[in-house]
């Protein structure tokens, strides 16, 4: 029904159109029973054929232009379906996307499967209410032309239509939750049926192997008694539907006629008579006849789907009571006790982690491959709640921290860049939509990327994500999160891509940038220009400067040292290969950006 409302609510110009076509539509149950009892009484009654054929040739009349008006009636239906279909769409994959990436809330497995099948189900809603919307707009006025017809022929007559029609309305309502429960239990029952089937199919050579296939039969054949049952009982509460049609149609059919000889000795005309058992007959039983069959059965379908959409398009909001939560004041994070694991039974990758790092600053961080480094750049900005343990935004606690506070206080610019389809400028723009063009053109010459916006024709420009190379993706998400307003910036290997004069030339910007700059790094170079940096090496952390690491702790000037060789140093189980990361003399040999590639300034 809010789908409904909805609907009709947005476009009420649309909703007026289509009611007065259907209204035309409805014309021939109108004119029907009166033609045929002008017919009778004034034609061949009184044995004049002419004016009964023009009696008949009124009701043919009434009927072409009730199919004609039929068919106007659908280019406005569309107007209300086909917006309501686009904004469910839009709501369903929006909310379903929500929950894939929204840490600790439900989560619907994989998001990709999950849209196309709600995609399809979306499109059998739309066609399913267009269809339900007609019937349900026909009927009634269909109903009131037989009502009001009936009346006009015969007032004593109407009583006796009206009143079975009340009761079999009031009874198909009272119907309608139980027959809907049903159905919600046959749904869950044939989903149940289809997901044991296709674990079953997809895992049979392995429950062969271990001996198991019997009893994921049984698993299989539960769910198919399971669902036999529940069809069962929703077809046997569907049966009490004919019931419906037989008090609102036939039982009016059978009190007019036992009426009839009253109704004669009333006044009531023989033609009259007739009139009223065409409106029963020709107009009244067939609609009744639609609405049980095809509104009920169709309708709840459409119901217990609309239901499963609305899930579907719910967002959830974790995250602080709006009327507790607080707001960042700077870039500081501090982290108390931080422990996080990839699973329970999983060694943590981060154990007992303090660490403050001030407004303003910049702070590398390093240490070997798999050690947590992308942990920590995920559980800084939210990404990951961790097992146990405090994050602080700007003095705010991260739970405490609305969502789209902390969508505007920090950013993530991943190992893997992201770039969508659209311009150049609402990939630069996309967390700050309202950036001036001087602003633009401003981070565009900090970060060095004038070469690529005039390659690709300007910010204005549509872009082809696969035509760019990994270096130019790089360009383009380091300058979306430089021209975020965030005052937490963390970057976790974001400039791998890019040769050593560039990364230092997108390094300087950031500094410059208001703001704290966390920094994962793929080279050592980085840490030598940080204010801090933090080392991880799966005991206890190091942090402190670069020359007070270098001085007083043996990994780090072992990692320094190895780095200017060009050699690989192993850490327990872990190989840095410093030879890939940092030779002085070449550029990062995964770079593919166009400009030119100077060897990095060598070490002091």
């Amino acid at each position: 029904m809010r789908l409904l409302r909805h609907a009709l609510a947005a476009d009420r110009a649309a909703a007026l159109r289509l009611t007065w076509w259907t209204l035309l539509s409805a014309a021939p149950a109108l004119v029907c029973g009166k033609a045929l009892a002008w017919a009778v009484d004034r034609g061949f009654l009184m044995d004049r054929p002419r004016t009964a054929s023009i009696a008949l040739g009124v009701f043919a009349l009434s009927a072409l232009a009730g199919a004609w008006a039929s068919r106007q009636s659908y280019p406005w239906l569309a107007e209300i379906v086909e917006p309501l279909r686009d904004r469910l769409l839009r709501d369903v994959v929006t909310g379903v996307l929500h929950r894939a990436v929204v840490p600790g809330g439900p989560h619907d497995g994989d998001a990709a499967m999950v849209v196309a099948r709600l995609t399809r189900q979306v499109e059998a809603v739309r066609d399913a209410l267009a269809g339900q919307l007609m019937l349900l707009w026909q009927f009634v006025l269909t109903v009131a032309a037989v009502i009001a017809g009936t009346a006009v022929l015969s007032p004593a007559a109407a009583p006796l239509v009206a009143a079975p029609l009340l009761v079999a309305l009031v009874l198909f309502a009272v119907l309608a939750p139980a027959t809907v429960r049903r159905q919600r239990e046959a749904f869950d029952a044939e989903e149940t049926l289809a997901g044991s089937a296709v674990a079953t199919v997809t895992a049979l050579r392995d429950l062969v192997a271990c001996g198991a296939h019997e009893h994921a039969q049984q698993g299989v054949l539960d769910a198919v008694g399971g669902h036999l049952r529940a069809s069962r009982v929703l077809a046997s509460v569907c049966a009490l539907r004919r019931l419906i049609v037989a008090l609102g149609a036939h039982s009016p059919l059978l009190l007019v006629v036992l009426a009839a000889p009253r109704l004669h000795a009333g006044g009531v005309t023989a033609g009259e008579i007739v009139g009223v058992l065409a409106y029963v007959l020709a107009t009244l039983e067939p609609a009744i006849r639609l609405l049980v069959q095809g509104l009920g059965a169709s309708w709840l379908r459409l119901a217990v789907a609309a239901e499963r959409l609305a899930e579907a398009a719910h967002r959830p909001t974790p995250g602080p009571d709006p009327r507790s939560a607080q707001q960042p004041c700077d870039g500081s994070v501090t982290l108390s006790e931080i422990v996080f694991a990839y699973g329970t039974d999983a060694e943590p990758v981060l154990d007992g982690l303090d660490l403050t790092i001030d407004d303003g600053e910049h702070l590398v961080v390093v240490g070997p491959s798999g050690i947590g480094k992308s942990t920590l750049a995920e559980v800084l900005t939210g990404m990951l709640p961790p097992d146990r343990g405090r994050v602080v935004l700007g003095g705010a606690p991260l739970e405490r921290i609305a969502p789209h506070d902390l969508a505007r206080a920090r950013v993530l610019a991943p190992q893997s860049p992201y770039v969508f389809a659209g311009t150049l400028r609402e990939n630069l723009c996309y967390f700050e939509p309202g950036t001036t063009d001087s602003a633009l053109a401003a981070a565009v010459t900090e970060l060095g990327m004038d070469a690529l916006v005039e390659r690709l024709g300007g910010a204005h420009a549509l872009i082809d994500p696969g035509a760019l190379s990994s270096g130019e993706r790089a360009l383009v998400a380091l300058a979306r999160a430089y021209l975020s307003s965030a005052r937490l910036v963390v970057l976790d290997e974001a400039t791998r891509h890019l040769d050593a004069t560039l990364e230092r030339r997108v390094e300087e910007a950031f500094r410059r940038r208001p703001g704290t700059v966390v920094t994962v790094a793929h080279r050592m170079s980085l840490a030598r220009r940080a204010d801090r940096v933090l080392l991880l090496d799966g005991t206890r952390p190091s942090i402190g400067t670069h020359d007070a690491l270098l001085a007083e702790v043996p990994l780090y000037a072992d990692l320094m040292g190895h780095w200017r060789t060009g050699t690989a140093v192993t850490v327990g189980a872990d190989r840095i290969g410093a030879d890939d990361d940092a030779r002085l003399s070449a550029p990062d040999a995964a770079s593919d950006h166009s400009s030119s590639r100077p060897a990095e300034d060598p070490a002091p």
